[in-house]
């Protein structure tokens, strides 16, 4: 008989559910277990540690950057400004998808692959939190756009700030330099902190020169932020130090002047007070616009100035070396009267040409060419600055020889930097033995002291040197390092003086009333200046050789290139009786002098008497 089937076991049943129960029970210990060494792990262990990154997603320290000082002409027009500007900025600790959010960013804003490119070249070297610009200059319309989806976007901020603007674009160019965003190599020169929050900084000019003047120091502040990076509240503020203001001895009235009168020419000028050594005009043309390089110029923009064949990067007015020419005459004068070689009434035949002593060559007189024969059968020191005679001062650098011609020129500012406050000056040359030894690792020649006497050869000379030695004429001797900067924060700074060249007053006489018969003489070679002048200006002619011409052979402008015709130069100081301006121009291959000269009574007009009616001759 089968057995009967148990349905029902009340013992195994209790113990599964024992076993389950036990089992549940265990695991909720486990876990709890794990939940309560894991708090402890965050609330006692690490502390410290996710306290203060808590801290950092909730409060932020906030660079401040200060205000970059602002720069004035002596008559306090405002040439370098600041002006608001919006920038699109991301905080990459806030963005979950960097990548994602820059292509959501192009989808909305007309960045460019070199805006994001630089963008990731300051994203590796900021600090954690630190907002990166992206995109500068927003206008309205692209923050409306933004505003719409920066909901969306965590870590992508709209800033204001201050940038750099120069209102006269390139008038005051080679003077004031510019500021551009700060490169990987001068991150690496700077202090990080003091530019924590600051993007540009002075790259040449006062504004490079003057840079830790014009920089201000960074305040910082203390923020409340939401999840999203949004500023709820400012806990603590430390305000930034503005950098100071500079007044500049330039004047715009002379500085404009000077342009327009070199018109569309290469070329410089620059004029300076002779009682201060303050520079008034500083003109480098052809130049460019400061603005352009401010946010970084372009790479179209760039190519046309790099490449342009008249160079308009290149500051010919400290940079430009250039052979001085006849302008050098006044200065070999006063070396001929110091050193004793000479006297004012001390004369020279002049048949139209000059040979060194058992040399049968023969170095040309400039009027050989005109008359076909010299200046005058004897010439004095007077006559050789009025009418230019190159044959009186061949005879006089043969006699003084290139170390005394380097002694007695070197006062005067020759061949070495002026010391002005601006970037990039170059020394010239002013050749000695020594100098071509050290130099070319050659002997001097006889016939190369003859070039140098003329201010040709291996002498060269910035168009500021020149500035500087008629400055040191019209002073009578007195000598000053040239200054752009007249002021900081309205504090007048002290004027840089140099040891004074101590002579004969008679001897500045001599040259001085040369240099007058220069512009007044019935034969002074920039006589047409003297028409309708209202004051006594003194002056001297010079023309600079670009290509040598071979003895025999005849100079033809209008058979040479225009880049290879002769520079034109001009050296003045008005007025006579009482100094106030010195002014030095050079024209580029102007064909001679007479381009230049029209440009010197133009700016003195300016500054003497406030405008001018001389008119510039069509053809220079």
């Amino acid at each position: 008989m089968p057995q009967p089937i148990a349905l029902k076991d009340p013992q195994r049943e209790i113990r599964i559910y024992q076993a389950r129960t036990l089992t549940a029970i265990a695991i909720v210990l486990v876990l709890l277990g794990v939940i309560v060494a894991r708090y402890y792990n965050l609330q006692i262990t690490e502390y410290e540690t996710y306290r203060t990154q808590s801290e950092s997603n909730r409060v932020r320290l906030e660079p401040l950057p200060p205000k970059r000082g602002l720069i004035y002409d002596r008559n306090g027009v405002l040439l370098a400004d600041n002006r608001p500007s919006y920038t699109l900025s991301i905080i990459k600790e806030r963005v979950k998808d960097l990548e994602a959010t820059l292509g959501e960013l192009q989808g909305i804003l007309p960045i460019t692959e070199s805006e994001l490119e630089k963008f990731h070249e300051r994203l590796r070297r900021r600090r954690p939190y630190e907002a990166v610009p992206l995109h500068f200059r927003l206008t309205e319309s692209e923050r409306a756009r933004l505003a719409v989806d920066r909901f969306r976007m965590p870590g992508v901020v709209v800033e204001a700030q201050l940038l750099r603007y120069y209102p006269y674009g390139d008038l005051f160019s080679h003077a004031l330099g510019y500021v551009g965003r700060i490169n990987e190599r001068e991150v690496e020169q700077i202090d990080e902190n003091a530019y924590r929050g600051t993007f540009h900084i002075g790259k040449v000019g006062v504004e490079r020169y003057y840079e830790d003047i014009l920089h201000g120091k960074v305040g910082y502040q203390n923020v409340e932020t939401n999840a999203h990076g949004r500023i709820l509240r400012v806990l603590e503020r430390f305000d930034p130090t503005p950098g100071a203001n500079l007044t500049l001895n330039l004047d715009i009235h002379v500085q404009r002047a000077a342009t327009e009168a070199l018109g569309n020419r290469r070329g410089a000028v620059v004029a300076i007070d002779p009682r201060t050594g303050g520079v008034l005009a500083l003109v480098s043309t052809p130049a460019y616009n400061s603005n352009l390089f401010v946010n970084g110029i372009s790479s179209k923009d760039y190519a046309e100035l790099r490449d342009s064949p008249d160079v308009p990067l290149f500051n010919r007015t400290v940079q430009g070396q250039y052979p001085p020419g006849s302008t050098i005459k006044p200065m070999m004068g006063m070396a001929g009267l110091i050193s004793g070689l000479v006297t004012p009434e001390y004369t020279v035949p002049d048949p139209g040409w000059y040979s060194l002593p058992g040399d049968s060559h023969r170095y040309r007189d400039w009027i050989l060419r005109i008359r076909g024969t010299g200046h005058a059968p004897r010439v004095d020191l007077n006559m050789a600055i009025a009418e230019s005679c190159d044959t009186y001062f061949y005879d006089l650098g043969r006699r003084l020889t290139i170390d005394r011609i380097h002694e007695y020129l070197l006062p005067f500012g020759f061949g070495e930097r002026t010391g002005i406050d601006t970037t990039h000056e170059r020394p010239g040359v002013l050749p000695s033995v020594r100098w071509k030894r050290e130099t070319m690792n050659q002997p001097w020649y006889p016939g190369e002291t003859i070039s140098a006497s003329i201010g040709q050869g291996y002498m060269l000379a910035t168009p500021l040197q020149l500035a500087e030695a008629v400055a040191v004429i019209a002073s009578r001797g007195e000598r000053h390092v040239p200054r752009l900067v007249k002021a900081i924060n309205g504090q007048e700074l002290e004027v840089p003086a140099l040891p004074p060249i101590q002579t004969n007053p008679e001897y500045w006489d001599a040259v001085i009333d040369g240099m007058l018969e220069v512009v007044y003489g019935k034969r002074g070679t920039a006589k047409n200046l003297a028409k309708g002048i209202r004051y006594q200006m003194a002056g001297k002619t010079g023309t600079a050789q670009v290509i040598g011409i071979a003895q025999g052979e005849v100079y033809d402008e209008d058979e040479v290139m225009e880049r290879h015709r002769h520079h034109g130069l001009f050296v003045a100081f008005a007025p006579v009786e009482a100094p106030t301006i010195a002014v030095a121009i050079i024209v580029e291959n102007g064909g001679g002098s007479s381009a230049a000269s029209p440009v010197a009574r133009r700016v003195i007009d300016t500054w003497l008497l406030g405008s001018s009616d001389f008119e510039i001759p069509a053809d220079g």
